[in-house]
């Protein structure tokens, strides 16, 4: 018999940005990471992360919301529960409901999803992907979040990392940022590759004039071009009309929304986040959807390295030709959680992932103290 959950442990970081981070949303000033442990009877543990990158301060909530409904999210369920983000939502329905907040919701739901597949894989003593119905593999990474007034710069480091393929937001700034995309695309060198996120920030005669001056620079994808809601004529006239693929996901929610986005075609890359809706059990019915579709499946994700080393594991088990994104802005909370002696250092042009239960490592959570900024412990 499986042994009951015992406790669950919140651990909440923050590091403050002597710069802030500019994006379509506002200035991030600081980078959160929510860090969940589930442990039980047997003293096996698990570990989860809940998005809580926006709104401002969003991490102050979703860490008090995750501790107020642990008891009753997690009530009766063990490492051999069935698609956990399921019954989670099913059971906190009412609350998000209520609340108007069904993303926070979804969010905690994730972390504690992500943290149970963690303890499950611990406890039958296989890496998660295993667990996840794959198998251990280096992944094809890309480095993401390059702001259009450090792109020199954050290139060059992460290239030094070993990184050849570079994401850069559009959308904000001087001319939205496309004179300093074309000068990214300009320096690039021999074999790199670019992608360009425009984080929702047009409508459609703003963004089919936007990917068509775009379009010479040979880009491997345009994401976000429009708003997640947008009609879906207007997507269809876009992935037409736009000489670059289309992607997105990570602010689509719901199996039927996911569902419907994949057989409309007009995204090629599906990105769903595992900590921002679905988890790991329900982002993989999604992934081998995509893929069964003829999709792309390439995560998103920006975070702390728990979350970062759970995308991974997921894209090993399912297979494909996808990318692992990785956050190349300023976030000592994913270097350090990332699980590698290397931090975000490719190996050979790849990410490794550890051949050990569970993520392949156990977060040091003391070891970024000083960012500590609250630990909540609750009781199952």
């Amino acid at each position: 018999m499986t042994a009951a959950l015992k406790r669950l442990n919140i651990y909440h970081f923050r590091h403050e940005l002597a710069q802030p981070i500019a994006t379509v949303m506002g200035p991030m000033t600081h980078r959160p990471a929510l860090l969940v442990r589930i442990e039980d009877d047997d003293g096996a543990a698990g570990w989860g992360e809940i998005w809580c990158n926006f709104p401002p301060d969003g991490d102050l909530h979703r860490a008090r919301l995750a501790a107020r409904v642990a008891a009753i999210a997690l009530n009766g369920m063990t490492a051999d529960t069935d698609h956990p983000f399921r019954q989670i939502i099913a059971r906190l329905h009412r609350l998000a409901i209520q609340s108007g907040e069904p993303g926070p919701v979804a969010q905690v739901a994730c972390g504690f999803d992500i943290a149970l597949n963690d303890l499950a894989a611990r406890r039958a003593g296989v890496p998660l992907a295993v667990h996840l119905g794959g198998k251990v593999r280096e992944l094809p990474a890309y480095a993401s979040g390059i702001s259009p007034d450090k792109a020199p710069a954050q290139v060059e480091r992460m290239r030094a990392l070993g990184f050849t393929r570079f994401k850069q937001r559009i959308g904000f700034g001087p001319d939205e940022g496309l004179p300093a995309a074309e000068a990214t695309a300009a320096a690039l060198h021999p074999g790199d590759r670019l992608m360009l996120d425009a984080n929702q920030s047009w409508d459609i005669d703003r963004a089919l004039t936007q990917c068509a001056r775009l379009a010479p620079l040979g880009i491997d994808w345009m994401e976000e071009p429009l708003p997640v809601d947008a009609p879906a004529a207007d997507w269809a006239r876009l992935a037409k009309a736009a000489e670059m693929p289309l992607a997105g996901g990570e602010n689509v929610t719901g199996d039927s929304a996911f569902a419907e986005v994949i057989a409309r075609g007009a995204l090629h890359v599906i990105q769903p986040d595992i900590c921002k809706w679905g988890g790991l059990s329900t982002t993989r019915d999604i992934a081998r959807n995509a893929l069964a579709s003829g999709r792309r499946y390439c995560p998103h994700f920006l975070g702390g390295g728990v979350g970062l080393v759970a995308s991974a594991h997921l894209l090993a088990a399912v297979g494909g030709d996808g990318l692992l994104e990785v956050d190349s802005s300023e976030n000592p909370l994913l270097d350090h959680f990332s699980g590698h002696g290397g931090g975000l250092m490719l190996e050979q042009g790849l990410f490794p992932l550890a051949d050990a239960p569970g993520l392949g490592f156990t977060p040091d959570v003391g070891g970024m103290g000083e960012l500590l900024h609250d630990h909540t412990e609750v009781q199952l």
